[in-house]
């Protein structure tokens, strides 16, 4: 252990305002710590991050200097993880005997029926409640409720926007309120409607709201962690560690490469508990500063690969609009709000979101060892089924992407449900055409072989030719033969295929209609 971390015998963790002591086991997760404090309105539904009954609230930093209450999935998130942090569940909402707003609305709008999933919708709601973007253009806190009313039609918000044109267009309420930070929850016998119902009734946090007031300061930093513990039943020790800084984490890794690495835990969470998957030593990298933040240079933009989805997503602000297009199609906004984008690399699986769109934006890796960093391209960095050419004590560390970007970009997911899932295929398009000339094209696969891959054949047949639909009719069928898809439970490989062949045509659909029917070559100048 570097002298760096001071071993402690437990973790402090403030609950609403109180603190608890954990002292392990270190893979009990933070939902069965928190009901083993008593606080049982966070559920186990999934146990698996699909249902939202066991949604929390954590205090996340927003910028240098103020927090935002983020909402996530306490069956995933190992307790450990909340050393020193402040979290707020559904019994800390309210005020005294007056209920939160939330709470309040979802009471007197009928969005509870049995009961189980109704905590972990609150604290999803409460989140976009005090989203500072939300927040900024709602009505203020009691005026005329915004809710839908029963004919389906809105009544204006405060700022005096329809909401049918306002939810069609960005998913949002009359109030702001973006109806997808509820996508992780689920209800099985209320119905959406009312629980829609207060979220659009919403307005601004009082003057005295507190979790308001507490958004101006700076969220608690991380303390060194490290946690030894042994499994009762088994007896088996398990290590927990967050190490204070880079050097620290990379020396771990390189006196015991076997560790497990771990950011966000969206997916090790579910080995857990799931598969009842033990580690002898874990290393949590989720808040090294290193990690951390989105760095912009004259040829490249880097991507902290700690850095959640969410935030990737807030502050790019769709300056890298092929991502923009795929982060609302990732998991849910809970997921989002844990999963880090080097995570999502760093399992290589052959479905995950963000590889298709990363390999037509042509990304590389840089990838950190004591001995130094080096630059791998994604397209070479997966080897095998679940295998990459990251050394046991590498860390992914930033995602670099050449600039400047191409214009013409799109992602597609193929799955069986429109949000919250696993992708049959999914492909990332970025194409650049001059003077009605593909000049250069670049398209990243999923879910259609062992590993992520670039379309080459595709992308040499596209290159050099005219865009035009006879070109990507012919390019279409060279794209059905890329990768080797196999039958699965999600999709068979004739659908795969036929989901390849059909993509590329939909993808000029696309383009052609955000041109309104003009020549590509104006778009480019634009």
């Amino acid at each position: 252990m570097s002298a760096a971390t001071t071993q402690r015998s437990g973790c402090r963790i403030s609950v609403n305002g109180n603190d608890h002591d954990f002292d392990g086991p270190t893979h009990t997760n933070a939902l069965d710590f928190l009901r083993g404090e008593g606080l049982i309105a966070a559920k186990e539904g999934c146990a698996e991050g699909e249902c939202g009954a066991c949604a929390i609230l954590v205090a996340r930093p927003d910028g240098d200097e103020g927090t935002r209450w983020t909402s996530v999935n306490s069956c995933l998130l190992p307790a450990a993880a909340l050393d020193g942090q402040e979290v707020v569940t559904a019994e800390g909402l309210a005020d005294g005997e007056r209920l939160h707003p939330v709470q309040e609305e979802m009471a007197v709008r009928g969005g509870s029926q049995c009961g189980f999933c109704t905590p972990g919708f609150i604290c999803s709601m409460a989140a976009e409640y005090y989203r500072p973007e939300r927040v900024a253009d709602a009505a203020p806190a009691g005026t005329a409720a915004t809710a839908p009313a029963d004919d389906g039609t809105a009544a204006p918000a405060g700022n005096g926007t329809a909401a049918s044109a306002t939810e069609d267009e960005h998913h949002c309420g009359p109030n702001g309120f973006d109806i997808h930070s509820l996508s992780g929850n689920l209800c099985r016998c209320t119905g959406y409607r009312p629980i829609r119902d207060a979220a659009y009734a919403l307005g601004r946090p009082d003057a005295d709201d507190a979790l308001a007031a507490r958004r101006q300061r700076p969220a608690p930093t991380p303390p060194a962690t490290d946690l030894i513990s042994a499994d009762t039943p088994t007896g088996q020790i398990g290590r927990y560690r967050r190490p204070a800084t880079l050097a620290e984490a990379l020396a771990i890794l390189r006196d015991e490469p076997e560790s497990l690495v771990v950011a966000g835990t969206t997916d090790w969470g579910v080995e857990v508990n799931i598969k009842g998957a033990r580690a002898k030593s874990v290393i949590a990298i989720d808040r090294l500063r290193e990690l951390r933040g989105i760095r912009w240079a004259d040829d490249h933009v880097e991507l902290g690969a700690a850095h959640t989805l969410s935030e990737l997503d807030r502050e790019l602000a769709g300056r890298v609009p092929l991502l923009a297009k795929l982060f609302p199609q990732f998991a849910s906004r809970l997921i989002r709000n844990g999963a880090t984008i080097g995570g999502n690399l760093g399992t290589g699986s052959p479905i995950g979101d963000t590889p298709p769109a990363l390999l037509a934006l042509e990304a590389e890796l840089v990838l950190t060892s004591v001995d130094g960093s080096r630059v791998v391209p994604l397209g070479d960095y997966f080897t095998g089924y679940r295998q990459t050419l990251r050394a046991a004590d590498e860390l992914i560390t930033a995602i670099r992407i050449p600039l400047p970007l191409s214009p013409l970009t799109s992602f597609q997911k193929i799955a069986k449900r429109r949000f919250d899932d696993i992708s049959s295929v999914a492909i990332g398009y970025a194409v650049t055409v001059e003077d009605g000339i593909v000049t250069k094209a670049r398209l990243g696969l999923g879910g259609v072989a062992a590993t992520p891959l670039r379309a080459e054949a595709t992308e040499a047949r596209l290159e050099g030719r005219p865009w035009s639909l006879e070109t990507v009719h012919a390019a279409a069928e060279t794209l059905a033969a890329e990768g080797t898809p196999m039958d699965d439970h999600r999709a068979s490989a004739k659908y795969r295929t036929a989901m390849l062949r059909s993509s590329l045509e939909r993808f000029y659909a696309e383009q052609a209609g955000a041109l309104g029917g003009q020549d590509h070559k104006e778009e480019v100048a634009r």
